[in-house]
């Protein structure tokens, strides 16, 4: 194998595919990165993979190729490498067992893997719909944000893909919280109805990855042999992840529909505030917001510890209101809203509030809400 490829369009690709290697892998061969020089599609170009049995990743660039072939290199090695060459073409060969990069004066031998152990990438299946590149990585963000990180429970862990049509609404929540996106897309069924649980970490960090094309193919098994597996392609780069198992819970019956107060606050000056009135506020002790008509008091701390005490302008409809958050759930359903005001509505203060933004056309409904379970205040 031999061929020649330009620094940054490497160092990218490899960098990309490097996303996906297990930090402990299971068997040695699944740290490799897979290298196939050769003509793909009619066009001399270098496939990219990397494989942990959950998560594949594969990236495909064009390449002035010599000798075509396939090798097996560690892929956290050639990613540091490529990282730090030169910025001139890089010359890839194959020696024996090893495989040389040549960049200028720099030169790096590295060992191979056996490619013949290592296993196949999974099929992509068959598409299901597309939709804007830079859409699709901004509803993910918001709706990521809100998804549990224990691992002994899975199903909240991941974000919950529904499919109806064209609109696609994600869902993730660990219980304390709960975030929901709508979009629209183009199916290539206009009658599709389904239904993925997406491990949320990998669902982030690709929607985030693939913004380099305009737009993301989704690809979600509906077989009995791909089953539990979905895809995602776009500028040139594709990746499946398995499904998450289990029970996602019924979470649209936890979203009022009718509310007792409605405030509205300026987004950037509120965030500013609860980073400023959380800063005397210790370990799990909450922020307390009282709302009444023209303002917002925040507070924190309480008798013998130091307290923290900032009044905002807001604007409220309904009863006024005093309630309580962890600090940290707050700002992270803040920082989600793509709005300048922040609209927060209530029932009562020990039921669960919403946030979003405001909507551009008054009545319209906000295609991204962030529910928080209130903390409780002892009396």
């Amino acid at each position: 194998m031999k061929f020649r490829v330009e620094r940054d369009v490497l160092a990218d690709a490899v960098a990309w595919t490097a996303r996906t290697l297990p930090v402990r892998p299971s068997v040695p061969v699944l740290a490799g990165m897979l290298l196939d020089a050769g003509e793909h599609d009619g066009q001399h170009r270098l496939k990219l993979s990397s494989f942990d049995y959950e998560v594949s990743a594969q990236v495909s660039v064009e390449i002035d190729v010599e000798e075509p072939g396939t090798t097996l290199v560690s892929g956290r090695l050639l990613a540091e490498i490529t990282r730090n060459l030169p910025p001139q073409t890089v010359e890839i060969s194959t020696d024996g067992a090893k495989v040389v990069v040549a960049c200028g004066s720099a030169k790096f031998t590295l060992l191979t893997l056996p490619v013949e152990d290592y296993p196949t990438l999974p099929d992509m299946p068959q598409l299901t719909g597309s939709v804007g590149s830079d859409a699709f990585a901004a509803a993910v963000s918001q709706v990521a944000v809100a998804a549990g990180r224990d691992d002994t429970l899975p199903m909240l862990t991941g974000v919950r893909v529904e499919i109806e049509g064209e609109t696609v609404t994600l869902a993730s929540t660990d219980r304390y919280r709960l975030a929901v996106r709508e979009l629209t897309w183009k199916p290539e069924n206009p009658e599709l109805s389904a239904v993925a649980l997406v491990p949320a970490k990998t669902l982030a960090d690709t929607a985030k990855s693939l913004t380099t094309g305009a737009e993301v193919s989704i690809a979600l098994s509906a077989g009995k042999t791909a089953e539990g597996m979905i895809g995602f392609s776009g500028g040139g780069r594709r990746t499946t992840t398995r499904l998450l198992d289990g029970d996602f819970p019924k979470y649209r019956a936890l979203l009022p529909d009718t509310f007792n107060s409605v405030a509205e606050v300026q987004k950037s000056e509120f965030i500013e505030a609860v980073k400023r009135v959380s800063l005397v506020a210790e370990r799990n002790t909450p922020l307390r917001l009282a709302f009444s008509d023209g303002q917002l008091v925040l507070e924190a701390g309480t008798g013998d510890e130091a307290q923290a005490v900032e009044v905002l302008e807001a604007g409220l409809e309904g009863d006024d209101i005093q309630i309580a958050f962890n600090s940290a759930f707050l700002l992270d359903g803040l920082n989600a809203i793509d709005s300048d005001i922040a609209r927060l509505q209530f029932t009562t203060s020990t039921k669960p509030a919403i946030i979003t933004g405001k909507p551009a056309e008054d009545g319209a409904d906000a295609d991204y809400r962030y529910l928080i379970m209130p903390v409780r205040l002892s009396s």
